[in-house]
């Protein structure tokens, strides 16, 4: 499990899209993403290990996330919705990209967003840390692909990073 992977910085996002008089934005109640931006996270070795992975989302009904205690069902660990970010890792090979199952998993969970918002559509950004360097591979241009489900087991759409090039060696 990558608990100490996921990173999530909601609040000032959520705070400015509540602050206001004006019309509030709708948004459908299942979630939407978008891809935001990548960054590499500088180890001091030369070599690229970790990264940050930012996505923009939107909810209508502002399900998003789960607390640490939400494990019975659908939320258990055997069921597909125990994870409610999954992330596939992808390497270019020979002008192609092919999924590849790293041995440590990128899917996580995003914590729990208060359902008491005065507005229940929201939006933010979604930061998740990731390992980006398969060292079982010679392979250096990657991609990820992400998706998201929501508290009510909406899944949004699916995104995809642009190509990353990952520094193997110093």
């Amino acid at each position: 499990m990558n608990w100490k992977l996921l990173t999530v910085f909601f609040a000032l996002l959520i705070i400015a899209s509540l602050a206001g008089c004006e019309k509030k934005d709708e948004y459908p109640p299942e979630p939407a993403i978008a891809f935001h931006s990548f960054s590499k996270i500088d180890n001091g070795t030369g070599i690229d290990d970790q990264g940050i992975l930012s996505i923009s989302f939107t909810d209508g009904d502002g399900d998003i996330g789960l607390k640490t205690e939400d494990t019975l069902p659908p939320y258990n660990y055997a069921s597909p919705y125990y994870y409610n970010i999954y992330i596939d890792y992808f390497e270019k090979k020979n002008g192609v990209f092919e999924k590849i199952d790293l041995p440590i998993s990128n899917n996580s969970r995003i914590p729990y967003i208060d359902a008491d918002l005065p507005e229940k559509g929201i939006k933010g950004i979604i930061e998740v840390e990731l390992y980006i360097n398969n060292i079982l591979s010679n392979y250096d241009t990657i991609m990820f692909s992400a998706y998201i489900y929501d508290r009510a087991l909406n899944q949004s759409n699916v995104i995809e990073t642009p190509e990353i090039i990952i520094d193997k060696t110093p």
